[in-house]
């Protein structure tokens, strides 16, 4: 057993060095790996039961931070030209509380007023959005789907 406990902690620790990754999906990781590691029940019990070691280990040498990830996951998603619905869904797929992506989020679009509308531009430009006049309908609903509100999806396209 102490044998797979220091798999798992390598295995984590590698994790992180490829990927950056919210508490939740270093858990979820960690289970698949459990899965992979061992058919018998009482030897993944007691893995099971590691991971919040593993996790409070991680935390503390400050190689697993959510609000870090969530910071470095909202810049590369805003350089993305991603809608703050996109973003916000996405942080939530990863594991990442409500509050703690809402607050995050505030604080970017707090520091600049016009960047879902900047972002809803550049979507435009990159998908040829503003080209042409025709299938206004479509453009309309190909915006809507990367998260972006009606308005600003008019505004854009006007």
């Amino acid at each position: 057993i102490m044998d797979y406990k220091n798999k798992l902690l390598k295995y984590a620790v590698y994790y992180l060095s490829k990927y950056s990754s919210s508490k939740k999906n270093l858990e979820f990781i960690l289970k698949k790996k459990i899965r992979r590691l061992t058919e018998e029940k009482k030897i993944r019990y007691e893995l099971y039961q590691e991971i919040k070691n593993i996790t409070y280990k991680l935390e503390q040498q400050k190689l697993l931070n959510d609000l870090v990830f969530v910071e470095s996951k909202i810049n590369s998603l805003l350089t993305q030209a991603k809608s703050r619905n996109y973003i916000k869904q996405y942080l939530i797929r990863k594991g990442i509380e409500n509050k703690l992506a809402d607050q995050q989020l505030s604080n970017f679009y707090k520091k600049n007023i016009n960047l879902e509308k900047d972002n809803a531009f550049k979507f435009a430009k990159k998908r040829n959005l503003l080209n042409d006049n025709k299938d206004f309908e479509k453009k309309l609903s190909k915006m809507a789907r990367a998260g972006f509100s009606y308005e600003i999806a008019k505004e854009v396209l006007k």
